[in-house]
């Protein structure tokens, strides 16, 4: 009977242990729980990518908005601004700060916008550079090695420490491409040296009468570069005279050598590039306190004499030539009034 008896509990036990173990998936009922988790994950995931494809978003819509405002601006740059002068006449009303039509033959302002205003003109600086560079008529096939120091800070450069290079080359980097490098190095090597150059550009400035203008760098990087549009056309006028300034200024690209490397470069004056303008003489600028600056010395159409105009300040890099072109077609229609000369058709009002 007791032999019965724990056989019965004996297998009593067993059937509770085998419900137990039948049981087990319940105690593991965490499982769906687990289960779930990496679908919390996945929308932690999703939520977490959300910020990123709203920011993508917003970048885009950025975007399309500064390209629709860039595109709005250039529509309106493009058309010419005109206002009443105190006499009732029809004149140009600039969108740039400041800008002038001058007569070098005869050194009248025909026409100007705050034209005595002294403002920063960026890289126009860098006509004075030239000037005050080929004074002691160097020998331009004389080859310089770009140190570092020339390089730090230079932004717009197409030379690297090391390398080898003329000093015509130097002077085409300059004057065509606005290479920062290039405008330290040619003041650099001059007899001169980096300080006394500055020195003898302001005192260039002097002798040739520039009351408003005065030079803190040979490559116009300081904004306390600082001329008036009534002085840059008076300067761009003068260097228009030397062939080995205005020559550099009027091609449309230039291919240097420095060591086994080939450096093609490009105009940054769109005039210049284009041309349908006859540009004798000419020289972008910019740096944000200066603003989009061009000092250009052009001839009216149909053989007629030479003008200078410049536009300082200008709100864009097409506006500032927009600007010019505007102001030199109005100069066109008025050169019978103004110039006593034949009235000629305006340049062609292409971008």
């Amino acid at each position: 009977m007791i032999r019965a008896q724990l056989f019965r509990n004996l297998r009593s036990i067993c059937l509770i242990a085998a419900v137990l173990a039948l049981g087990v998936p319940e105690i593991s009922s965490a499982a769906p729980t687990t289960a779930k988790r990496p679908t919390a994950t996945k929308k932690a995931a999703a939520t977490a990518k959300k910020p990123t494809s709203s920011a993508r978003s917003a970048r885009l819509r950025r975007s399309r908005a500064k390209a629709a405002a860039n595109a709005a601006a250039l529509k309106e740059v493009q058309q010419p601004r005109f206002k009443f002068d105190e006499s009732g006449a029809l004149v140009p009303d600039p969108r740039a700060e400041a800008a002038i039509i001058y007569n070098p033959e005869t050194g009248k302002v025909l026409w100007e916008s705050h034209g005595e205003d002294q403002r920063s003109i960026a890289s126009i600086t860098k006509v004075m550079t030239a000037v005050v560079f080929l004074e002691e008529s160097p020998d331009l096939s004389e080859p310089v090695l770009i140190q570092r120091a020339d390089m730090r800070g230079a932004s717009t450069t197409y030379l690297r420490a090391g390398d080898k290079i003329t000093k015509e080359d130097l002077l085409h980097l300059m004057l065509i491409a606005s290479d920062n490098a290039a405008a330290r190095v040619l003041a650099r090597s001059s007899s001169y040296g980096a300080e006394g150059f500055i020195g003898r550009m302001n005192q260039k400035a002097v002798d040739l009468g520039l009351t408003s203008t005065h030079y803190s760098d040979p490559s116009g990087l300081l904004a306390a570069n600082v001329s008036s549009a009534y002085d840059m056309a008076r300067l761009i006028t003068f260097v228009s005279k030397d062939p080995r300034i205005a020559g550099v200024m009027q091609k449309q690209e230039y291919t240097a050598t420095a060591g086994r490397r080939t450096i093609s470069i490009h105009s940054t004056n769109q005039l210049v590039r284009q041309g349908d303008v006859d540009v004798q003489a000419g020289k972008t600028g910019f740096i944000t306190k200066a603003g989009y600056c061009l000092a250009t010395l052009l001839r009216l159409p149909q053989g007629g004499p030479p003008v200078a105009v410049v536009v300082l300040g200008a709100k864009s890099n097409a506006g500032r030539f927009w600007e010019t072109r505007h102001l030199f077609n109005w100069m066109s229609t008025k050169a019978q009034d103004l110039l006593g000369g034949t009235l000629a058709e305006p340049a062609p009002a292409t971008n």
